[in-house]
């Protein structure tokens, strides 16, 4: 169960109590990601983020801030995505003031001063290539660059070295001017706390100290893909990371649930048929997973496997061939059933903590505008029909909408252009 309530600064506080813990999770939804941004500061809003643990005027320093909730044995973290950015404490209920307090301290005070902006692009540069030294954790981003190309949702979250090279505190201090308002954002709190007493901790700490005003919106995309994409990175590696994407649906499109059950029948677990016919039957990948991503105006529909490089091309061949029996032939009746079981055993178990609660709510508010339990998301589940899992299939799975991102070494496209066939 849940209570919603938005303050006079357009702040929206969404209370979701729990007797069957002793904890309490304070979490800040933000409604800015790197979509938001403009190409010369592609990165900000992550750059921001870790800005936030590094000093305010109350705690001058980051250790002061991490020592306060060590001091407790909270749980603390942030995060940054396409659309949304996040902090949460996790604390003992009877300390819930502290982390209402020190949320909005980083969030309204912090001091972004120039020498900690300078250490940090260190930091967020080796983040960088970090990721790039990995292809299982580059693949993502490189797929959804093939997919949307050069715009927002292209972009690396934490934008390119020569960017993060060029921020300073005059460009920080503009954004957070224009995106971190408090009708721009949702306080969640979940667990075991006094509904009165958290009502009253917003208002002290996110309404009387703290004026609004809009912000900004981002900038919706259409795409129209007309024919495949291919992009390859060369990189001397024993196993080959491999991702084939395609266009698929917002989180406002009536093919929504159908999409997510399609991702889990063909590879959303152990069971499914990519894991079984690739790895399983023939050992041809380590890992092999589809997902369904969905943003307010677009999605994608994304497979990926790590690969074994000398038999690269039967692995494609096969993985198109499950998308096309899809496509021609539908799933069955128990594979549906299964699916849609698997969903609602996963849901009932991230659910069971006072982070995942007030991550579950918050994130709805703030994506959707829709605040639906678990019982009506299930409902809506359970709706599917197997006809609407092959219409989904027939019209995502298109000969021409086939987009393949490669990490390995491999330099030639032309090679791979005869074997995307669906």
């Amino acid at each position: 169960m849940y209570k919603q309530k938005t303050l006079k600064n357009g702040l929206r506080l969404i209370l979701s109590p729990l007797k069957e813990t002793q904890a309490v999770t304070v979490l800040v939804l933000v409604g800015v990601g790197s979509r938001h941004e403009e190409k010369q500061i592609n990165g900000i809003s992550h750059f921001i983020e870790h800005m936030m643990f590094k000093g305010t005027n109350k705690r001058p320093t980051s250790l002061d801030i991490t020592k306060e909730l060590d001091s407790v044995g909270a749980s603390f973290n942030a995060f940054t995505s396409k659309d949304h950015t996040g902090y949460y404490i996790k604390i003992s209920s009877d300390k819930v003031e502290l982390a209402f307090d020190l949320l909005s301290d980083m969030l309204f005070y912090s001091k972004y001063n120039e020498v900690e902006i300078n250490k940090e692009k260190g930091v967020i540069i080796e983040e960088i290539n970090m990721y790039e030294d990995n292809p299982l954790m580059s693949i993502d981003h490189f797929i959804e660059n093939t997919i949307y190309g050069d715009n927002s949702l292209g972009w690396l979250i934490s934008g390119s070295r020569e960017v993060i090279k060029s921020i300073n505190q005059e460009k920080i201090l503009k954004y957070i001017n224009e995106y971190y308002q408090p009708a721009n954002m949702i306080v969640t709190v979940a667990g075991n706390f006094n509904v009165s007493k958290v009502q009253t901790l917003t208002k002290k700490y996110f309404l009387e100290q703290v004026k609004s005003s809009k912000a900004k919106d981002y900038k919706k995309i259409k795409l129209n893909q007309d024919k495949q994409k291919i992009q390859i990175k060369y990189k001397k590696t024993e196993q080959v990371m491999l991702a084939l994407g395609f266009l698929g649906y917002s989180f406002f499109h009536k093919n929504y649930y159908a999409q997510t059950l399609l991702a889990v029948i063909l590879g959303g677990n152990m069971s499914s048929r990519l894991f079984t016919e690739i790895r399983e039957k023939r050992g041809l990948a380590y890992f092999v997973r589809a997902d369904a991503h969905a943003f307010k105006d677009t999605g994608s529909f994304i497979v990926m496997a790590g690969l074994d490089k000398t038999r690269i091309n039967p692995a494609i061949a096969l993985i198109l061939q499950e998308l096309k029996k899809i496509k021609n032939d539908g799933v069955t009746a128990k594979e549906l059933k299964s699916a849609k079981e698997f969903i609602k055993g996963k849901l009932i178990l991230e659910l069971e903590d006072s982070e995942s609660i007030a991550d579950w709510y918050g994130k709805q508010e703030l994506l959707t505008g829709k605040m639906l339990t678990p019982e009506q998301k299930l409902k809506k589940v359970m709706a599917v029909k197997l006809s609407d899992i092959q219409k989904v299939a027939k019209d995502i799975f298109k000969q021409n909408k086939i987009n393949l991102a490669l990490i390995g070494p491999y330099k030639d496209k032309k090679s791979f252009e005869k074997l995307l066939k669906i």
